[in-house]
């Protein structure tokens, strides 16, 4: 992991890994996906210490066709992995890694833009039915 930080503080240079994701079940029966690559405790860092996590996937549109696309944000209705640490990307990206990079480099949009700052609407809480005898 040493070889990894050492990168990350690199200044003045883009480092970009590309690899292979391993799908898997996990014990509750979900799809799991993680990074093939030696050494368990690497693929669970990596993520942590890069800007960025792009998958390309296959997608499927509402009307059924498949489509290629970068996945970039965390939570995704797929369940892949993705992070966005610069602010600059949408959920789903065009699968053009030159543009890709060029949104990347580009002006943030401003945090009132790109952020819900909206409270959660309050959730009913179910009364208690309680079968305890006095």
């Amino acid at each position: 992991i040493a070889w990894l930080t050492h990168l990350q503080h690199t200044r003045g240079k883009n480092v970009w890994f590309v690899g292979i994701l391993d799908e898997r079940l996990d014990d509750f029966n979900r799809r799991v996906f993680s990074l093939q690559i030696d050494g368990s405790k690497t693929g669970l860092e990596l993520p942590g210490i890069v800007d960025e996590v792009v998958t390309l996937a296959e997608l499927k549109a509402d009307d059924g066709a498949s489509y290629r696309a970068f996945v970039c944000h965390t939570l995704n209705a797929w369940g892949y992995p993705a992070k966005d640490r610069s602010g600059r990307l949408d959920p789903i990206e065009e699968p053009h890694l030159g543009r890709l990079m060029e949104k990347i480099a580009g002006p943030a949009r401003p945090a009132a833009e790109r952020l819900d700052f909206a409270r959660p609407a309050p959730v009913a809480i179910p009364e208690s039915t309680s079968t305890q005898e006095s």
